[in-house]
């Protein structure tokens, strides 16, 4: 999606924070809210691309000025209310108005771990199209604007571009958070940096990225 939720090779907004310390959590609360989007996945019709879609309609001011987990909240229980697992009464009163359907239990570290790694989502598709482009093909990214979720960040859109690997199809983002499951082929484009960020001059750093075939177009 285009405007400030698409956040990736923007300047502006300072240095980034990389000596924070060692804590998954600054507050109780981020843990809590960390449980509850693990305990909800798989909900239905709440897929990943559909929750990042949610995410990127939050107003921009508020979605800059919110801190991070509670963004997160705010976008769980929109997409929870919208499946029909919770009511929007529920969340206004803290409380639920359904039957529990079991009794709460606590879990240890290394089971909510074990939990949330057999909760992983295969996103591979099998698909008759052939694959367009192959490793080491040049290619430009389309150059767009995009109302609804995109995969493909505004910083690399219209730049050349090196077919890296192929991944095979994988679910295209953009349909799937529309709700429309379809399989695409899915490349790792190398970029110059310099040619991302003319800033960079005569530095040799590469930039790679996973994108959709759509996205692509060989040079």
């Amino acid at each position: 999606m285009d405007g400030p939720h698409d956040l990736g090779g923007k300047e502006g907004f300072g240095p980034v924070v990389t000596d924070e310390a060692d804590t998954p959590f600054h507050h109780d609360w981020e843990g809590r809210m960390w449980g509850i989007s693990r305990s909800g996945a798989g909900a239905p019709g709440v897929t990943i691309d559909w929750w990042r879609h949610v995410r990127e309609l939050i107003d921009p001011v508020d979605y800059l000025t919110r801190p991070y987990f509670d963004s997160w909240a705010q976008t769980e229980l929109a997409t929870y209310i919208n499946a029909g697992v919770i009511t929007l009464d529920e969340v206004r009163s803290g409380h639920s108005a359904t039957q529990k359907d079991r009794e709460a239990r606590v879990q240890s570290v290394a089971e909510a771990i074990a939990q949330d790694a057999s909760q992983g989502t295969d996103f591979s598709r099998i698909i008759d199209a052939a694959p367009a482009l192959k490793v080491g093909d040049h290619v430009r990214t389309l150059e767009f604007t995009q109302q609804h979720h995109t995969r493909l960040p505004g910083y690399a859109r219209g730049k050349p571009g090196l077919i890296h690997a192929h991944h095979g199809a994988h679910i295209f983002p953009d349909e799937s958070a529309k709700g429309h499951e379809m399989g695409q082929h899915l490349y790792s484009v190398v970029f110059d940096a310099k040619n991302l960020w003319p800033e960079a001059g005569d530095k040799r750093d590469r930039v790679y990225l996973d994108l959709w075939e759509s996205y692509l177009e060989p040079l």
